[in-house]
């Protein structure tokens, strides 16, 4: 049962914008959620697949946002010693790419530079480096505007050959859009964490000295996965620049990477859909509780929702529903509960 359970998602999400008679509120809480989620995929990469936690991945969420917005409004910036930059505006769909290549590359520096210690080092390393990202944004005026925003971000453009072009100005149009990339990623995920590689992450994760002992290469690995990660943080970004169509600092509030860590956690991490039912619950909760009672009060009650939650199931929501829905013998363990042996292969 538990294996329908993507493609009966997908689903609902697909007919949902039919049910809500085009609700602009609704619909501008579920594209904003289903960005973050996206977020949350490329999170639980590292943190559930290799079990290193990165506190600074909102600074690859933003860095997708800059690169986009400014490869497509074009900009003109002086370097010093007579050196000055222009840069014509490019197409949206251009620059979407840029800020997946942008982003990624960012990981790739973070993971040479420390996943050698890796730990607390690791985590220490990524918040340095999404504040240093975050004064970047907030003092180079000349490039990023600083506090005043980017403003005028164009909407994407796509087109296939013979078939003309469209423009994503519409909340429907955003919504389909971010679920197409959503499946895609999850899609990539799935497929990666299934391959030979993905086998070499969990195991690096379960028992990195048995890995190693394999031939396992413990900083080559966990960098690709670490590049890859960014990379997807870095298109969630892009769409977030191109559907609000102005970004600020604020893009990279610390406050965000602790909303994606929850929606990792509380969905469940280290598995394929505990991000999504993590995004999807821990995403539109606060515009649940929104009517109905004061913002102070809403956190406190996201907060015992999230206790609660991990109290009755420990490895999150999906683990925990799975483990409640699969049918097992008696004496056996739950599903999920117990440590799997993982096969490790050089």
């Amino acid at each position: 049962m538990t294996r329908l359970l993507p493609l009966a998602l997908l689903a609902g999400l697909a007919l949902l914008p039919l049910g809500l008679d085009a609700n602009p509120y609704l619909l501008n809480a579920l594209i904003t959620t289903g960005i973050l989620t996206i977020g949350a995929m490329s999170l639980n990469l590292l943190l559930g697949f290799t079990g290193q936690l990165s506190l600074g991945h909102i600074a690859f969420f933003g860095i997708g946002a800059y690169v986009s917005a400014l490869t497509s409004l074009g900009f003109e910036v002086e370097l010093g010693f007579g050196i000055r930059v222009v840069h014509e505006p490019w197409p949206a769909a251009l620059g979407f790419l840029l800020a997946v290549v942008a982003a990624g590359l960012c990981g790739w520096l973070i993971g040479r530079l420390s996943f050698r210690v890796r730990g607390a080092y690791f985590v220490i390393v990524t918040i340095s480096f999404a504040e240093v990202v975050r004064l970047v944004a907030l003092n180079w005026v000349e490039l990023t505007q600083g506090p005043l925003a980017l403003t005028g971000i164009p909407a994407l453009t796509l087109g296939l050959p013979g078939l003309g072009s469209w423009t994503l100005r519409t909340k429907v149009q955003n919504y389909y859009l971010v679920l197409a990339v959503g499946t895609l990623c999850y899609l990539m995920i799935a497929r990666l964490v299934g391959s030979r590689f993905g086998r070499a992450m969990r195991g690096l994760k379960e028992n990195e000295s048995l890995a190693l002992s394999v031939g396992i290469n413990a900083t080559r690995t966990l960098t690709v996965a670490a590049v890859i990660s960014a990379a997807m943080a870095g298109a969630a970004g892009s769409l977030y620049a191109h559907y609000l169509r102005i970004i600020d600092p604020d893009v990279f509030l610390f406050a965000t990477t602790v909303t994606m860590v929850i929606m990792v956690v509380g969905g469940g991490k280290g598995t394929l859909m505990g991000p999504v039912v993590g995004g999807l619950v821990f995403g539109l909760l606060p515009v649940a509780l929104r009517p109905v009672m004061a913002p102070e009060a809403q956190w406190i009650v996201f907060g015992l929702v999230l206790i609660a939650i991990l109290f009755v199931m420990p490895r999150g929501l999906v683990p925990g529903l799975a483990g409640l829905l699969t049918p097992r013998r008696r004496g056996e363990a739950p599903t999920g509960s117990a440590i799997q042996p993982v096969e490790v292969r050089s």
